[in-house]
């Protein structure tokens, strides 16, 4: 597996992002299954490994300390804080505390090397967040610190104070809107950016149909590019992905994934995978290099499809509200 430099950290081209394990996708494989899953990931290459507290509250960040503790000196672990209410900045500055020395013990290691704020609200004093990532840097807590889904204005203000190690947001060719201004500033400020859902929640893999459903956790309930007539409309693109996949004797997933490790050398996508079959397939995509010529092509066959449905955090809320 190749590596790339997100910041000051080096980690695995392609990282596995553990939200899957435990919540968001339906019923996922068992905690034995899930580690194993995970201690293989790194027999294969994989040294970056994606949390948060959030993620089954807490239950993920347990699980993915177990996975990994036999290894911890050989990875590297991001998770994340979530703060979703408005707070006085002394009240939010120790709460962000508290919440990294809980992530802290439920991992069951002393550090992590990357610390997210999960979502940057307007109303967060951003200097003052990053005056403590700084802290918390000095400490040995974290080794690094980053935010997910900020904008450009934001990375500024923040990398201002306390250098950003990494950027996490969406990403993937169903969705590019981070592409204007975020990522630029990532180049531009040497900031890692690592995407999330960039098999646009497993779309890309063009494994679902019109006719498949879905129930109890699943975000693809609500994620508007499931919906039976957007699977229909995006066809294009996943006959594009294929043709492609077929030329490099690969699969729509593996250049879906190649494509945006072609785009920029600090890009470090996470997919969520939660069958053996898949931790193979989507590391793999690492060793699948794109010439120039190649990567052209796909960008020119892109510009003449258009993206139906997308994934937004308004939308993942309404699934608390279904039965």
């Amino acid at each position: 597996m190749r590596t790339r430099k997100i910041g000051n950290l080096e980690v695995s081209a392609v990282g596995l992002g553990g939200m899957g394990f435990s919540h968001a996708y339906g019923p996922g494989p068992s905690d034995v299954e899930a580690i194993e899953l995970m201690r293989t990931a790194h027999e294969l290459g994989c040294t970056f490994y994606d949390t948060a507290e959030s993620y089954g509250a807490g239950e993920n960040e347990r699980l993915v300390g177990r996975a990994l503790a036999p290894i911890r000196d050989r990875v590297m672990i991001a998770t994340k804080f979530l703060i979703r209410d408005p707070l006085p900045p002394g009240e939010l500055l120790k709460q962000i505390r508290d919440r990294l020395e809980a992530s802290l013990s439920r991992l069951g290691t002393d550090h992590v090397e990357l610390y997210y704020q999960h979502r940057v609200p307007d109303w967060v004093p951003i200097e003052d967040v990053a005056e403590l990532m700084g802290e918390l840097i000095e400490q040995g807590k974290i080794l690094g610190w980053g935010q997910s889904q900020p904008s450009a204005e934001q990375i500024h203000r923040a990398h201002a104070v306390t250098p950003l190690t990494a950027i996490q947001s969406e990403y993937s060719i169903m969705e590019r809107t981070f592409e204007t201004d975020v990522i630029p500033a990532c180049e531009e400020l040497g900031i890692g950016f690592v995407p999330f859902s960039p098999l646009a929640s497993g779309f890309l893999s063009g494994k679902y149909t019109a006719a498949d459903t879905y129930t109890g956790d699943d975000v693809r309930r609500v994620i508007t590019r499931f919906e039976t007539d957007n699977i229909r409309k995006n066809q294009p693109l996943l006959d594009l992905l294929t043709n492609f996949a077929n030329e490099k004797g690969a699969t729509p997933a593996q250049i879906s994934l190649a494509w945006m490790l072609h785009k920029k050398p600090f890009i470090v996508p996470i997919p969520g995978s939660r069958k053996l079959e898949r931790i193979h397939e989507n590391l793999g995509a690492a060793d699948i290099e794109l010439t120039d010529d190649e990567f052209n092509r796909i960008e020119t066959e892109l510009a003449k499809i258009e993206i139906h449905g997308n994934r937004t955090d308004e939308d993942i809320a309404k699934l608390r509200t279904l039965d």
